[in-house]
């Protein structure tokens, strides 16, 4: 207390000129922040003429603007050596802190707006899912990054903090050893994630077969894929698994599919009708994309006929909803028309009245 009231009594020329600083700075800052700054931004989203949300930059700009005004004023201030040090680390600490979050809402920006130019609720989304996927790999490992980046330069600040970083430096022989057979799994699926961002094996709304389970790429992380089954559970996978495993990718070029449907006949089916019959389904299908719709006899025992019924359609939903229709119309058509076509077990009777004979004797 009877320091403060030293100084107080002692330098009263400088606590005006640092509230008189403090007070212009804040009336400086609100200037920019709401009068002159939304301008700017309303002028550079007409001149672009794109839907850019700028909003996004205010809270971090708003942040970012305090310490920098502060720098400004701060040749002004006169303040004691001690007391300048110290207000210089806190600004630095300051400016880093704002800078990295500027850096990641501006990245998220950036993401933001080119996923608005490509749409995957849409028919055709091909490139869609493609940039998808890039961008949000993309995006988190660049977030780790400057994380990274932002937590080593406030550690840099600190005096102790850089002699215990030349110290451990000078040791790390053995420690990275360690270090990197430790981390050589994480290593691994860190590089599976940019690997697989840039070569795409799987794309985000990709329909594949993994585990036996058919479902959707729902999200993909440095680390794991989530599948999306199609009873609405979820197929947690590491991301190596789509590096190292064969798995199946229903939609890696193209969405269309064929869809097959099985039938077991008797000899006496006519296949003539059967196949009038299968047009006449699909025709009046609205799951059908008007590309392939045939029978072939695929195989014969000595006991039925194998029919395979081949259809097509524009995406995977569609197609198992058009093979289960194919499948019900056509078993419908043979019991109603031909139920003296569907398969049966043939006796010989001239076979079961000698068997009978011999067992009567």
């Amino acid at each position: 207390m009877d320091m403060l009231e030293n100084f107080l009594e002692n330098s009263p020329g400088l606590i005006l000129r640092v509230l008189a600083l403090i007070m212009g700075s804040v009336v400086l800052y609100l200037l920019i922040r709401f009068a002159v700054a939304p301008k700017f931004l309303r002028l550079f989203r007409q001149i672009k003429g794109v839907s850019i949300p700028v909003e996004r930059v205010y809270q971090p700009l708003s942040v970012l603007g305090i310490p920098i005004l502060l720098l400004l004023v701060k040749p002004y201030l006169a303040l004691p050596e001690n007391s300048m040090s110290g207000m210089e680390h806190l600004l630095q600490i300051w400016l880093i802190v704002g800078f990295t979050w500027l850096a990641m809402r501006i990245l998220g920006l950036i993401q933001q707006v080119i996923l608005g130019q490509y749409r995957i609720d849409v028919k055709d989304n091909l490139k869609a899912r493609q940039i998808n996927t890039q961008l949000l790999v993309i995006h988190r490992v660049l977030s780790a990054i400057i994380i990274l980046v932002a937590i080593s330069a406030i550690l840099l600040s600190f005096e102790k903090a850089r002699d215990i970083g030349l110290s451990l430096l000078a040791s790390a022989g053995i420690a990275g050893i360690i270090i990197g057979l430790a981390a050589q799994r994480s290593l691994a699926t860190l590089f599976a994630g940019i690997q697989l961002a840039i070569t795409q094996p799987i794309r985000i709304d990709d329909v594949v077969i993994v585990e036996n389970e058919w479902g959707r790429i729902e999200e993909i992380t440095l680390t794991f894929v989530v599948v999306r089954i199609w009873d609405q559970r979820r197929l947690v996978v590491p991301i190596t698994y789509f590096i190292e495993r064969p798995f199946q990718n229903w939609t890696r070029n193209h969405a269309d599919l064929l869809g097959s449907i099985y039938l077991y006949v008797d000899y006496k089916m006519p296949l003539k009708q059967l196949r009038s019959e299968l047009d006449r389904i699909v025709k009046d299908s609205a799951y059908w994309d008007g590309r392939v719709a045939q029978i072939q006899v695929t195989n014969t025992t000595e006991k039925s006929v194998e029919l395979r019924a081949l259809v097509s359609a524009e995406n995977s939903s569609n197609a198992w909803d058009l093979r289960c229709l194919v499948r019900e119309g056509l078993l419908i058509y043979l019991q109603q028309n031909f139920p003296e076509s569907l398969p049966r077990i043939r006796l010989d009777r001239e076979n079961i009245e000698d068997a009978s004979q011999q067992f009567k004797t």
